[in-house]
């Protein structure tokens, strides 16, 4: 089939380990959209921390999306809300309470992409975290935010011996009402239960008439096997995790190698 969509993780595979979009993929990515696909940046950031990479890419309009928070919300370039899936004050309550008994760092992001936390010493993680995604931070305790505040997520942080040593604890608390994804090395990531990239990318296919055999997706890691699994060609980074390369139905070079721009010149492009 035609490829109609493309949809790029962030983190190690639209950026490079400088944490920079590389050149090539610059211009890649912009011959795709003179050719009319839609470019969809599907990342676990809020869209304050997307927006200043759609502009270098050069992805602008109300007709081209983004899947943030892992497939929590689903908006186009200019912030129309298309789908959310959000989690309500009581998950937020239950989240902070298990964080504080098992000294975890935790915060939460609210749809406006605002991090908020009880911890009064805020973890460097949390702090990364709003620097990277453009966000403010608060430090509230859920009695101190109104009945129906809801989060767009719940995020542990911490280093990665603190994660891996929490992770199970983490899953078997939350795992039967929520969605829990080892997003990265150092996050871990509570949301909305049966949320993921890759079911944002179907219901969102589903809206443009775009069928999961018309899209490609491009990632490296264990948050993005969903998305993978969802689309007709997945990608994997050469720097990706040997599990997101197992998932994967092609390996590209890594994203200091020109990986996107060398994928797309020979699987859309004809370059």
């Amino acid at each position: 089939m035609t490829i109609k969509l493309i949809a790029f993780d962030i983190g190690d595979t639209l950026l490079s380990s400088a944490k920079v979009i590389l050149p090539s993929t610059i211009a890649a990515v912009r011959k795709c959209l003179a050719r009319g696909l839609k470019i969809v940046l599907c990342t676990g950031r809020p869209l304050a921390g997307v927006a200043p990479f759609l502009a270098e890419l050069g992805v602008t309009g109300d007709d081209q999306y983004v899947v943030t928070y892992n497939g929590t919300v689903t908006e186009t370039v200019s912030g129309r809300l298309v789908i959310s899936h959000l989690i309500d004050h009581a998950g937020y309550v239950a989240m902070t309470e298990f964080a504080a008994a098992h000294r975890l760092p935790f915060n939460v992001v609210n749809p406006q992409s605002t991090i908020i936390t009880a911890d009064r010493d805020i973890d460097p993680m949390i702090v990364v975290q709003a620097y990277e995604n453009r966000a403010g931070v608060l430090v509230r305790e859920p009695s101190e935010m109104p009945a129906n505040f809801a989060i767009a997520k719940g995020v542990f942080v911490g280093t990665e011996a603190q994660l891996d040593a929490a992770e199970n604890a983490v899953r078997v608390a939350f795992s039967p009402r929520f969605s829990v994804i080892r997003a990265g090395r150092q996050f871990l990531e509570v949301m909305a239960l049966g949320i993921d990239k890759g079911k944002a990318l179907l219901a969102l296919g589903e809206q443009l008439g775009v069928l999961p055999g018309e899209m490609m997706a491009f990632g490296d890691e264990e948050n993005d096997l969903a998305m993978f699994d969802a689309v007709g060609t997945a990608v994997a980074m050469g720097n990706g995790t040997d599990v997101a390369k197992a998932h994967a139905d092609v390996v590209t070079a890594s994203n200091d190698e020109d990986g996107i721009a060398k994928a797309l010149a020979s699987l859309v492009l004809g370059d």
